[in-house]
């Protein structure tokens, strides 16, 4: 019984997933029929970039909404040797800011549709509660 009380609250509290291959991703959204949210991120050199991650996308309320209606791709862009990802991430991340952050911009998220088609765009750290960021998105998402 106890196993089953942690398992359950595990679940509950499982954090939304964050892919990095935006093929992939895609793939998961027209099977599912959801959304995509992309998330260019300077992690480790990018002050609204963190504040973005620490104060929305990692609270409560985004992650309880995100982990059943959006799929989420992150394309990170450190700077420090001891954070950088593996050649292929690189080449990952870059392949999707040639697409959609051609200007470079940190951080800059866009919602998607699942055929890749841009929906809505934040440039800079959105002046936005959690839950206003996520109503947004909700609205849209009818």
């Amino acid at each position: 019984m106890k196993i089953l009380f942690i398992a359950f609250f595990a679940f509950l509290f499982t954090p939304a997933i964050w892919l990095g291959n935006f093929t992939d991703a895609q793939k998961e959204a027209q099977t599912a029929h959801k959304l995509i949210l992309i998330n260019f991120s300077g992690s480790d050199w990018c002050i609204p970039c963190m504040r973005l991650r620490k104060e929305i996308l990692e609270s409560n309320v985004f992650e309880d909404y995100a982990k059943d209606k959006l799929i989420l791709v992150r394309a990170d862009f450190p700077r420090q040797k001891k954070n950088q990802l593996s050649k292929e991430q690189v080449k990952l991340n870059e392949n999707l800011a040639d697409k959609y952050n051609k200007d470079g911009k940190f951080p800059f998220t866009l919602l998607v549709d699942e055929n890749g088609k841009v929906v809505k765009t934040w440039e800079g750290f959105p002046d936005e509660s959690p839950l206003e960021f996520v109503q947004v998105i909700s609205n849209l998402s009818k």
